[in-house]
């Protein structure tokens, strides 16, 4: 894939994430301070662990400027609007479901081309996906998405695998981009409007 086009997909995660990082603040109530954190860290917490474990240090998270102030701009964005957002039903599921995409996409093509297997490809553009989200969760004090929602970790799994397979393939990146990222989205969207799950474990009679 073009660098620029997996850096604007990483940029584009980044805002999404941020955004829903800041909008879970403002439903706590936090200060704007307190949103900028958890913009910044839901926004880029998956990347800079992608990062390190691929030794592409340091990680563009903190190498670069533009992260920051897209991460700022999110935050100021749902700051300023935020009464505005949380009127939809389930914002922040919603703007997960597309930054997920998002990012295990260009979580693959990244470690792709750090030399990782296939496999191993996969499973960072999973982590791309699913970190950020896990440390908004956990500041927030809330249980990380990731262990109790509906096919989330799955949906960012299969988004990645058909990158990686595409490659393997030598499928066009910007076909199998578009689908697994049309994949991550269709397995959220069932999952958040009509319940879509995996089994769970049973109570204890």
């Amino acid at each position: 894939m073009n660098p620029l086009l997996s850096q604007i997909l990483d940029l584009g995660g980044t805002f999404i994430f941020a955004i829903s990082g800041a909008t879970t603040a403002a439903k706590r109530q936090m200060d704007l301070f307190g949103i900028m954190v958890l913009a910044f860290a839901a926004g880029n917490a998956g990347g800079i662990t992608r990062d390190l474990l691929i030794g592409a240090v340091p990680p563009a998270a903190v190498s670069h400027w533009v992260y920051l102030a897209v991460s700022v701009l999110a935050g100021l964005i749902a700051f300023r609007w935020n009464p505005l957002v949380t009127k939809f039903d389930h914002p922040v599921q919603w703007l997960d479901a597309v930054g997920l995409g998002f990012f295990a996409v260009a979580g693959t093509e990244k470690a792709l081309a750090y030399g990782l297997g296939p496999v191993p490809a996969a499973l960072l553009g999973m982590l791309t996906g699913i970190g950020g989200g896990m440390l908004r969760d956990v500041l927030s004090k809330e249980i990380p998405a990731v262990l109790h929602s509906d096919l989330y970790a799955l949906a960012a799994l299969a988004c990645a695998v058909i990158v990686s397979g595409g490659h393997v393939l030598q499928v066009s990146p910007v076909v199998s981009a578009a689908l697994g990222m049309a994949v991550c989205f269709f397995l959220r969207f069932m999952a958040i409007r009509y319940g879509w799950h995996l089994p769970a474990a049973r109570k204890r009679e």
